[in-house]
């Protein structure tokens, strides 16, 4: 006995065809003997009966007057696997425009294992109708039968089920889901002590993964989940950009995550997106800008720890405009904001403010409104929670170093800045961000302007800051980027 060719073997079925139409056999005999000799379901059977492609199939349905059906060839091929594994089911609808293209009745399309899944609804209709009456389609998708009334309705009711099933497929699982957000958090908390451009990098590839995502179908509680994961992305992809120099860059990430933040309905991460875009516009010198962000935020009434953050960045802007009164007063409310933290942040890491943190925002501002005593009793408390709490955090550490030198130098110790300088100066260039090499600059324009500014030691420790701030990550951004930041960061991408 000669064995049978496996199904899907395209010579062997070509040259059956060949066979049977030189012979001439019509194309419903073609597909009969297909279906026996190959075992393939009956719609495969009469396209191979015809010789064509899934994609030329697709074409054709895609364009034949009145189907209203958009095909493609994924598609056609899962109609013609149902009701098999990894299938889908064609509607009456789909199968008359296939029996159109193909020039067959729609039962010749179906075969017992179709008969016992298909609708009971879509039966009635196909047995319904005489040898002399066709199932034909409108334009917009509406199949006409001689059906009684009754049919019509139950036909309704079939495109309403059918219709409820594409609503709740989707192209992300829970888990897929839970994964990308776990993955946000631990982004967020790499960036504390991490290589920026790196985590840049990998950040952007993520919030690639999840924009794509959102481009697809999903039901409306996993498009928010999605969403809140792209605002906090964006988040940091403009935190970064703003560490490294780019505040252009920074703001247009920002403005993108606050409407991810809009598209979910999302408080907490409307408050940190605000906290983040009040940030760059202090960076920026738009300082009422800054605090008109540091509000926004406030007004959502977030739960975590961005509340006492917020109130921290209003104080950074009062005191840059030299308003004593109006510092004191915001980080007062950070203090309390601080006592009525519920919970914990849902991502934390740099979207997070730990006490550390929040007493850094303060040494700094009392530096600005020239109250030294504080600004150090705040920097060593401050070094303190970070020993014991979070050892890990670079630039934070870093920042209140440079806050607890320039305390020391406006209460006349500039000889013990070197020492108090020593863990910043030993920072490598690609951890030496904007906002610390800002500060460094600060104290040595209040070192040069000191009583002793000319004695051995400061002018020593002012030479060192110099040299310091001279080779920066934004300054080795901008010498290696150009005007633009993507091509800079794509070429030193040292992630795996």
């Amino acid at each position: 006995m000669i064995p049978s060719p496996k199904p899907g073997v395209k010579a062997d079925r070509d040259a059956l065809r060949h066979e049977m139409s030189s012979a001439g056999c019509s194309t419903p005999e073609i597909a009969i003997e297909m279906r026996v000799r190959f075992r393939i379901r009956p719609r495969e059977a009469w396209r191979h009966a015809l010789g064509w492609t899934l994609q030329g199939t697709a074409e054709r349905i895609s364009s034949c007057p009145g189907s209203a059906v958009a095909a493609d060839a994924s598609l056609v091929g899962k109609w013609e696997k149902w009701p098999g594994p990894s299938s889908r089911r064609p509607t009456l609808h789909v199968l008359v425009v296939l029996a159109t293209v193909y020039g067959c009745d729609v039962e010749d399309l179906l075969d017992i294992a179709d008969r016992r899944a298909l609708p009971d609804s879509d039966l009635r209709i196909i047995r319904s109708r005489t040898p002399e009456q066709a199932i034909t389609a409108t334009t917009d998708g509406a199949v006409i039968t001689p059906e009684a009334e009754s049919d019509r309705v139950v036909a309704a009711a079939t495109e309403s089920a059918t219709w409820a099933q594409w609503a709740e497929a989707t192209n992300v699982g829970d888990i897929a889901l839970e994964q990308v957000f776990a993955d946000v958090r631990t982004l967020a908390c790499q960036y504390l002590n991490g290589d920026a451009v790196v985590l840049f990098n990998r950040t952007r590839r993520l919030r690639d993964r999840v924009f794509a995502l959102l481009e697809g179908h999903q039901p409306p509680r996993q498009s928010a989940d999605l969403y809140v994961s792209a605002g906090y992305l964006c988040g940091l992809l403009a935190w970064i950009s703003s560490d490294l120099g780019n505040l252009r860059a920074a703001d247009t990430q920002g403005r993108t995550a606050w409407l991810c933040a809009e598209m979910a309905g999302h408080s907490e991460l409307s408050a940190w997106v605000a906290s983040t875009r009040s940030k760059i516009a202090f960076w920026d010198g738009r300082l009422r800008d800054a605090i008109n962000y540091a509000r926004r935020g406030t007004a959502c009434r977030p739960r975590g720890s961005v509340g006492a953050l917020l109130a921290c960045q209003e104080a950074d802007a009062w005191s840059k405009l030299g308003a004593a009164e109006e510092t004191r007063s915001a980080l007062r409310r950070a203090a309390a904001a601080r006592e009525a933290i519920v919970g914990s942040d849902e991502i934390g890491g740099l979207f997070s403010c730990n006490p550390a943190r929040q007493e850094n925002y303060a040494a700094a501002a009392h530096l600005r409104i020239g109250a030294y005593h504080e600004a150090l009793r705040e920097a060593d408390t401050a070094l303190g929670h970070l020993a014991a709490h979070y050892p890990r955090a670079g630039g934070t550490a870093a920042q209140i170093h440079v806050s607890r030198a320039t305390a020391l130098t406006g209460i006349g110790h500039p000889d013990a800045v070197m020492e108090a300088l020593a863990p910043v100066l030993a920072l490598p260039p690609e951890l030496r961000f904007a906002p610390i090499t800002e500060r460094m600059r600060d104290l040595g324009e209040l070192m040069a302007a000191v009583p002793s500014a000319t004695s051995p030691v400061p002018a020593a420790a002012r030479r060192a800051l110099n040299e310091w701030c001279l080779d920066s990550a934004p300054r080795r951004f901008a010498l290696s980027s150009g005007d633009g930041t993507a091509d800079w960061i794509s070429g030193h991408d040292h992630s795996t």
